[in-house]
């Protein structure tokens, strides 16, 4: 007895709690809970943002139109192409340049088929139809005329100058010329018949084209 009297200390003795009062004690680490306090947040803290679709997708920006590469080399209508100006249309032949190009061309074909074959041949009735329908196609509308006109006399220029005579003279020369237009009447006739017939083409759609304007 004396010994647990002198290790207790001095002064009254702290019974343990019991009951409602050890509920209402709180432990350690342990917070006091109070009647009657809001389950919102605590005031002062920031609201956190609701995990909604909105929320979740960020905002889309409009899709700006890249800008488009142009490159120099362009070939419509009269834009630049290597850096001339491109119409489009071929090139067309005033009423000289129809002649020139009629016998120039015509007395090509004649020297390479005498060239070949020692005289004017198929090969110069074929080169005298390509010639009359490069000139009906290429010349302008203004000399439609030029090309069914040209063809013919170059022909008979080149069968003067080509084609070969028996004996020297003028008469001879007249005589030769026109047994050569006689012999190749066909080829004369359907070269200048399709020059014809492509410059009449040309008129009509010409005219119509002025019309429906």
């Amino acid at each position: 007895m004396e010994q647990s009297i002198r290790t207790q200390p001095p002064g009254p003795r702290r019974r343990p709690p019991t009951g409602a009062a050890a509920a209402a004690v709180p432990g350690p680490g342990r917070a006091p809970e109070t009647a009657g306090a809001p389950s919102g947040p605590a005031p002062g803290s920031r609201p956190r943002p609701s995990a909604g679709p909105s929320a979740a997708r960020p905002a889309t920006r409009p899709a700006t139109p890249r800008p488009r590469l142009r490159l120099p080399l362009r070939g419509r209508g009269d834009e630049p192409l290597y850096g001339r100006r491109r119409t489009g249309r071929p090139t067309r032949l005033t009423a000289i340049g129809t002649g020139l190009v009629a016998v120039l061309a015509t007395l090509a074909v004649a020297g390479v088929d005498r060239l070949l074959f020692d005289g004017l041949g198929w090969l110069f009735g074929l080169g005298y139809l390509v010639v009359c329908f490069q000139l009906a196609v290429r010349v302008r509308y203004a000399d439609l005329l030029a090309a069914p006109i040209s063809g013919p006399i170059a022909f008979a220029l080149a069968l003067l100058l080509l084609e070969p005579v028996g004996s020297p003279g003028v008469t001879a020369q007249v005589v030769s010329l026109a047994t050569g237009l006689a012999l190749r009447a066909g080829w004369l006739f359907s070269g200048t018949g399709l020059a014809a017939l492509i410059v009449l083409a040309r008129f009509v759609a010409q005219r119509r084209i002025q019309r429906s304007r």
